[in-house]
């Protein structure tokens, strides 16, 4: 059974009801060993707040900082994290494969 209060489409709902600006951020293409497949949403608001999980931690601090950027600008990003991307190694991608997230702001 699917606890609404940790399905991030739910929770971006809950935020927008109490007037939160929200981000989604959706792996949309994995390559390898990859911690969450395709499809995997993390939900975040404004105040950095955020429910699911696009790697299972390995990428989600770069990833609510993107949203953040998002939810400011209202421009959609797609991000890409791999073993060979220097950008992996700082945030803790080793798991040897490829993630690409596509964030968007939810409005």
């Amino acid at each position: 059974m699917l606890d609404l209060d940790l399905d991030p489409l739910s929770k971006i709902a809950e935020w927008q009801e109490a007037g939160k600006a929200t981000a989604l951020a959706t792996v949309i293409q994995t390559w390898g060993s990859s911690p969450r497949p395709v499809g995997s949403h993390l939900a975040i608001n404004e105040d950095g707040d955020f429910v699911g999980s696009v790697s299972g931690g390995c990428i989600e601090g770069a990833v609510i900082e993107a949203a953040l950027e998002t939810i400011e600008s209202g421009s959609a990003k797609r991000l890409e994290y791999g073993v060979t991307n220097d950008m992996a190694w700082e945030v803790g991608l080793a798991c040897g494969g490829t993630v690409h997230v596509y964030v968007e702001r939810v409005v």
